[in-house]
């Protein structure tokens, strides 16, 4: 783990996020053996919601990387649902300041991903759709069981609490192990199918793998003084790329520019940040039709007449991507086909929190607490909740 002992981490203030980021394969290992004692409890409370009604809308909901679980997950989810079921995501940062755009009175869940369970915009939408919405129901998957969101609906029979492993509540600012853990247990439970350990065990490998075998490769890259970095992907990697990119703003204090950009979009503007500080990671899709687009964007930034550098995700190696890349990092160790996007987002993630991470240590940066004068907080502070009347 980065050649460094627990007291010298803990002298730097690393020891959390360190610990937090190399500990997902084993955390992952945990949820999944105690999701699929309970999946015929959670996933029955799931489908007597879909047979009531007529229609059900689940409301995907969080704030910052909580937010980003359900943007993620949305276009996976929606491949698994049936003509009864609309997913959506919507923050909560949205909803409280305008529940009249987000909420409607039709059968709904709201799906709460929580680290705490105490973000004040968190406890508040659920009161908003209480008020607004009839027949409401809750998920709520986070890493506090004493949160307030937990506390709430403790003798609620239309509320369910999934909770993640107790070493997931992240004691760092920055979420990673708690990240990662609801997202997978909010993909166990409502996609359309029986979840078995054969696609955590293929993941799990590969994660502990990659975690294994980053810091030589990340020092390298750390090598070429990076000022700026561009995340980029299609679909739902386009999604993960956003937290991607608040990885590296969180953990280096904002002295790194982190922005992220689908494959297509990143021509309409945004390519202007590049500069020959510029480093541009492109999580690639392991769908054929997608991946012309990434392989686009790849073969455009690779022919720039710059210094900025170019890292590209893939899940096998492949030599067309060595050719136009700086660094290749292909994630599936297994003889198995990773055949989705959101799988391999999982694997993908891993390596934007370690250069993170990396780059924080790097700069002299505490990144267990990157924001030393308060600018940003594990718990969100100063948030004004105003009374709503319809």
């Amino acid at each position: 783990m980065f050649n460094l002992t627990s007291e010298e981490l803990k002298e730097k203030q690393a020891l959390h996020t360190t610990t937090e980021i190399y500990q997902q394969p084993e955390v992952w290992r945990e949820l999944t053996i105690d999701f699929i004692k309970y999946q015929n409890d959670f996933k029955k409370f799931i489908e007597s919601i879909y047979t009531r009604h007529e229609k059900t809308r689940v409301i995907f909901t969080g704030a910052g990387t909580s937010a980003f679980i359900g943007d993620i997950l949305v276009p996976e989810l929606t491949k698994h649902a049936g003509k009864n079921v609309q997913f959506e995501a919507i923050a909560t940062t949205d909803i409280v300041s305008n529940p009249k755009e987000y909420l409607i009175d039709v059968p709904t869940i709201l799906v709460s991903f929580a680290r705490s369970g105490n973000s004040p915009e968190s406890v508040a939408t659920v009161a908003l759709s209480k008020w607004i919405i009839k027949d409401f129901y809750q998920v709520i998957i986070t890493s506090n069981k004493n949160g307030e969101l937990a506390k709430n609906c403790e003798s609620d029979d239309k509320s369910l609490i999934i909770l993640t492993p107790e070493k997931a509540n992240d004691q760092s600012l920055a979420m990673t192990s708690s990240f990662s853990s609801m997202i997978l247990l909010a993909y166990m439970l409502f996609a359309n199918s029986e979840f078995s350990d054969s696609f955590s065990k293929q993941l799990i490998t590969s994660a502990t793998h990659l975690l294994d075998s980053f810091e030589e490769l990340i020092n390298e890259i750390l090598d070429f003084d990076f000022n700026r970095v561009v995340y980029l992907g299609s679909g739902s990697l386009a999604q993960l790329a956003h937290e991607a990119a608040l990885k590296m703003l969180e953990l280096t204090a904002g002295k790194v520019i982190a922005i992220h950009e689908s494959s297509l979009g990143f021509r309409h503007g945004p390519k202007s940040i590049l500069n020959d500080q510029s480093i541009v990671v492109l999580f690639m899709s392991q769908d054929e039709y997608t991946r012309k687009y990434d392989f686009d964007i790849l073969r455009e930034l690779a022919a720039t007449d710059s210094e900025m550098k170019i890292v590209a995700l893939t899940e096998k190696e492949e030599k067309e991507v060595e050719s136009l890349a700086n660094w290749t990092i292909p994630v599936n160790v297994g003889s198995k086909s990773i055949n989705s996007d959101f799988q391999l987002g999982l694997l993908y993630i891993l390596f934007a929190q370690t250069l993170a991470l990396t780059k924080s240590k790097d700069l002299g940066i505490s990144p267990d607490n990157p924001s030393p004068d308060g600018a940003i907080s594990r718990v969100v502070q100063g948030v004004t909740i105003y009374e709503y009347e319809e």
